[in-house]
């Protein structure tokens, strides 16, 4: 009988998940200290790591200039917005980056991977699938909350 850890990559999955990208993710879920996370493929260590971090004085526009033009990543994104009650609220979207100049093998592996790391990353409010900058424009977010 064989036992896979939690973070193990087994064949259904792809990757495994970096016990860093929970913690990064929790610091962004509730400390607010990271405006955004992007993660890639670390195709070595066959896991997906942080790559980056935003601080919480970034913008949205600030992580779509961190993501390449010809590669994959995912991302997590803390939107804030106001409801039509004058509420102050937060979302949290999840964003599978898979650019159309990107590789076939790189294009797979993230999409083999994806809902390996959705399901390690617990309190995820909306998932964007965007193969350019117009699917995962900022109004696209404002629609989903809205």
């Amino acid at each position: 009988m064989s036992f896979r850890f939690r973070g193990s990559p087994n064949a259904s999955s792809g990757m495994g998940v970096a016990e860093h990208c929970k913690g990064t993710f929790l610091e962004l879920q509730r400390k607010k200290a990271h405006r955004y996370v992007i993660f890639k493929i670390d195709e070595k260590k066959n896991e997906v790591v942080v790559e980056r971090t935003g601080s919480p004085a970034e913008s949205y526009q600030d992580l779509t200039s961190a993501l390449p033009d010809n590669d994959c990543r995912y991302a997590v994104y803390d939107f804030d917005f106001v409801t039509s009650e004058n509420c102050q609220k937060s979302k949290i979207f999840f964003i599978a980056w898979s650019p159309a100049s990107s590789r076939i093998r790189a294009k797979m592996l993230y999409a083999t991977s994806k809902s390996r790391i959705i399901h390690e990353l617990d309190g995820v409010h909306y998932e964007i699938q965007a193969t350019d900058f117009t699917e995962m424009d900022l109004e696209v977010l404002r629609e989903r909350v809205y």
